[in-house]
């Protein structure tokens, strides 16, 4: 992850700490959560369980009502509780860490008769580690409303800092495939230079793919042509604008962005 400073965190925290955020697959992958190495401890016995979401003040984990977690955790003198949450890093070490609360709420899950869905209320800040992946991730979020417009214009060194591997990528329109040159970016759209014809692209589909480094990823995000223009002197190529749907867009497309602007901001 990029490099966070004290003051960041801070920052993350006092945004953030409310937002709740759900442990989806999407997100489990994002976050790089090893979840066979999460557990809940009490009393000196501790035992896997499934974090179903977290933020920076609570989590609630998921676990089996015949277990051994649920006998402890649903007695009415619950000692202290912890979390043990695991991640993997950028080299694929493990970083672990345990939270400290205490059990605040106890339901079914989802009106299961086998599964309860208990809430930690965390009783002192968690560790930077938590703060600055759930901060990130929250940021990204957040800054993809505020900041939904703001341009980012390619060339080398921004290409560089994006993480981007090429300018020159694939968009579908209507689901068919189409060379393109990626011309300019941001949280809502894109612009890309494109050999078409303008009545058969104007207010279609598209899917644009892009390929990044650092992480080794291909992302792929959805929206439609809103505008067109062809190149002066060429009628069969198009500046062609893309807008993205607010809620098609990937969180790990949102990161790359958000990361950006953000070491932009401090520069």
């Amino acid at each position: 992850m990029a490099l966070v400073t004290t003051q960041q965190l801070q920052d993350y925290y006092d945004h953030y700490r409310d937002s709740e955020i759900t442990f989806t697959k999407d997100i489990t992958r994002i976050l790089k959560v090893d979840p066979r190495q999460i557990y809940v401890k009490c009393n000196g016995n501790q035992w896997p369980c499934i974090v179903n979401s977290t933020s920076l003040m609570a989590c609630r984990i998921i676990v089996g009502i015949k277990g051994g977690a649920y006998s402890q955790l649903s007695q009415k003198e619950t000692g202290p509780v912890q979390v043990r949450f695991c991640f993997t890093n950028s080299d694929n070490q493990m970083v672990t860490f345990f939270v400290n609360g205490r059990v605040s709420d106890i339901k079914p899950y989802m009106n299961s008769a086998e599964l309860a869905i208990i809430t930690i209320s965390f009783t002192q800040r968690p560790p930077d580690d938590l703060i600055e992946r759930l901060g990130a991730l929250l940021d990204a979020n957040a800054n993809a409303m505020r900041r939904k417009d703001e341009r980012i214009i390619l060339n080398p060194e921004v290409k560089r800092k994006l993480g981007l591997a090429k300018e020159e990528s694939i968009v579908q329109i209507q689901g068919v495939p189409r060379h393109c040159i990626i011309r300019d970016l941001s949280f809502g759209g894109v612009k890309v230079i494109m050999v078409g014809i303008q009545k058969y692209v104007d207010n279609q589909q598209a899917l644009l793919q892009m390929r990044f480094e650092e992480p080794n990823e291909v992302i792929q995000v959805g929206g439609v042509v809103v505008a067109s223009s062809p190149i002066e002197g060429r009628k069969d190529i198009l500046m062609v604008s893309i807008k993205f749907g607010d809620k098609t867009v990937p969180i790990a497309y949102r990161l790359r962005i958000n990361n950006y602007l953000v070491n932009l901001r401090k520069h």
